[in-house]
């Protein structure tokens, strides 16, 4: 008798263990964002381009991540850096902040990104910010974490159920942006006007410029502010503040018809991953207690045997064998939710397309390659200025956009 026991008390400890499984997610403390107390004069704003993001569909290896919708990852890689525009517009620190499809000189500060994580439960970010002198203000990697029941309501385009992470990459941004002098402020003024007159006519506006050997950008000297040919380009430059602007606002209503069902997925996905951890831990509890009973039954008919124990045997095997059967139910169950995430997944696309923006009879599809239509436009600027001035390289192909280069993670 005293294996018996031994044996019911092991069974028991299982059934105790299953009941205490769980998972446990870092809390996010929370994080006020910082505004400026006053108006700032406009020789202390800087502009600020946010390139759309890096979805993070590629491993090192390769491979793509798993449990990762595609479709909604693009469609993230929009929707994050049009929301952390929102969040820094807020606070009064920036001049104009706008969306960009890739990388370009004509502004002042860069933000680049790429998501590392985003399942609803966790967002995690590698974010990189320049200046146009090609000072790296900072690499770092933001995480946070909620759980399905903190979900609430949101204000729209204000409050993220995310917003302290957005909080805090907005705070980052602007404590570098506080360490810089008013010399600071007008030296990246004046390069990014630079460079992007050397992007547009190197022969001439090259000469002005000097890289050194870290990559960083000096004034070695200043055409005259009269000079014809920069009033010139200077008037294609705010042609090209126009297209971004307008790309801009169609980011906005992109973003605009992807909250309420991205907020909706995003709560969603949390619940049913929630609900699938939890099916998984009993199904492997109760297939284990299962085992458990029956190899109990087992050894309880060779120890002890004769009739009684024979029922009880008995009794426990049919225990055992529901036991295994109910779990490998709810295995199931968890498959149930696996595709009712797919199909979350499905249903999010569909309901946010993609637009398509008209400027100066230009079409320009915000699709995943709006970054090759952003690069043909630049390449007309060219061809624009080119005709005008005869000056400037004009290349008879499109230009490729340049890619963000990926955070690196510390």
């Amino acid at each position: 008798m005293k294996q018996l026991t031994r044996l019911m008390v092991a069974l028991l400890a299982l059934a105790l263990l299953g009941a205490c499984s769980g998972v446990k997610h870092k809390d996010v403390e929370p994080t006020r964002i910082s505004m400026a107390d006053k108006e700032l004069a406009e020789s202390a704003l800087l502009d600020v381009g946010i390139a759309t993001f890096d979805a993070g569909l590629e491993t090192a290896d390769g491979d793509a991540p798993e449990d990762v919708f595609p479709d909604i990852r693009k469609s993230e890689a929009r929707f994050i850096p049009v929301h952390l525009k929102n969040t820094m517009q807020r606070t009064g620190y920036w001049g104009a902040v706008r969306v960009i499809p890739s990388r370009t000189e004509a502004t002042d500060v860069l933000v680049t990104g790429k998501i590392l994580r985003s399942d609803g439960e966790t967002l995690e970010l590698a974010i990189d910010a320049y200046d146009a002198t090609g000072r790296h203000w900072f690499s770092h990697v933001y995480e946070a974490s909620m759980e399905a029941e903190e979900y609430g309501v949101y204000r729209r385009g204000e409050e993220d159920p995310f917003q302290d992470l957005y909080n805090t990459m907005a705070n980052d941004l602007a404590k570098h942006k506080a360490s810089l002098s008013s010399e600071d402020f007008a030296n990246i003024r004046q390069v990014s006007e630079l460079r992007f007159a050397a992007w547009l006519a190197p022969d001439v506006f090259g000469p002005y410029l000097m890289e050194d050997e870290d990559g960083i950008w000096h004034v070695k000297s200043l055409p005259a502010s009269n000079d014809p040919m920069l009033r010139r380009v200077l008037n294609i430059r705010e042609r090209e503040y126009m297209l971004i602007d307008t790309l801009t606002s169609h980011y906005d209503v992109y973003y605009a018809n992807m909250w309420d069902p991205y907020v909706g997925w995003r709560k969603a996905r949390s619940e049913q991953m929630e609900s699938l951890r939890e099916l998984e831990s009993k199904a492997f509890w109760r297939k284990l207690g299962g085992a458990g009973l029956i190899a109990g039954a087992i050894a309880l008919d060779i120890l002890v045997g004769g009739n009684n124990t024979r029922l009880l045997s008995n009794t426990m095997v049919v225990g055992g064998v529901m036991a295994v059967k109910s779990g490998i139910d709810l295995g199931n169950q968890t498959e149930i939710h696996r595709v009712t995430i797919r199909e979350l997944g499905t249903s999010f696309e569909s309901e946010v397309k993609p637009l398509v923006v008209d400027v100066d009879g230009e079409t320009v599809e915000l699709t995943g390659s709006a970054e090759v239509q952003y690069a043909d436009w630049r390449r007309l600027l060219k061809s624009i200025h080119f005709t005008e001035t005869g000056l400037g390289e004009v290349n008879a192909t499109m230009e490729k956009p340049v890619a963000p280069e990926p955070a690196p993670v510390y």
